[in-house]
């Protein structure tokens, strides 16, 4: 497997630990921690401790606005353990938002898809595949957007992310996600409000693609 270099934060893991994260991002903390060991044995320190208190996680693991929003997200109700095994690319928490079938995918343009896990008032989830090579059109962040690579790898302002990498975006973060040369880059995506597309044509679709 791919080394991981991007984690998740230790504020999130306590957060997942303590069964507080909205069902969106649950599921991409879940996924990151099924492909990281490192992750998963934070984890399970702070599920051991009955979570970690999350006012003294170190201020350098995250930034100030960043580790607000994280703790902003503790209200939601928790969400189970995943039932399902991991198929090819998709890890188990994957595969049981997907109810145990293959991905739905709706073509965004550009030879962009998605496939919608989950949508409601708490954010949404979804799958993203890009061709090698293809963009993410230019946008930023109206919350807390959680990307995990699957399959392939993107490189943005940010720098590279190979399978297993978990990115957080906030309000303070504009990208252009590229997909590297090779195979398509398969991704799930949480986010919590709407995207800030730079360019007309993307904002105009927004609406129809629940992007």
């Amino acid at each position: 497997m791919t080394e991981i270099t991007h984690h998740a934060p230790d504020a999130l893991l306590a957060a997942y630990a303590a069964g507080s994260l909205p069902q969106p991002f649950a599921i991409v903390v879940a996924a990151h921690i099924s492909l990281c060991n490192d992750c998963r044995a934070a984890c399970a320190a702070h599920e051991a401790a009955g979570g970690a208190v999350l006012e003294t996680v170190g201020e350098e693991a995250v930034s100030d606005a960043l580790r607000g929003r994280v703790l902003g997200l503790l209200d939601a109700p928790s969400v189970p353990e995943p039932q399902f095994e991991r198929v090819g690319i998709f890890p188990g928490p994957v595969v049981e938002a997907m109810r145990g079938r293959p991905p739905r995918w709706t073509p965004l343009g550009m030879g962009i898809r998605q496939c919608i896990l989950a949508s409601g008032r708490q954010g949404s989830a979804r799958l993203l595949s890009i061709p090698p090579g293809r963009a993410v059109p230019d946008h930023s962040h109206n919350g807390l957007e959680l990307t995990l690579v699957l399959q392939g790898a993107f490189s943005d302002e940010t720098g590279c992310f190979g399978v297993g990498d978990l990115e957080l975006a906030d309000q303070s973060l504009e990208h252009t996600p590229v997909a590297d040369d090779g195979a398509e880059c398969i991704c799930l995506a949480a986010t919590d409000a709407p995207l800030r597309f730079s360019s007309l044509i993307p904002s105009l679709l927004q609406p129809i693609f629940r992007i």
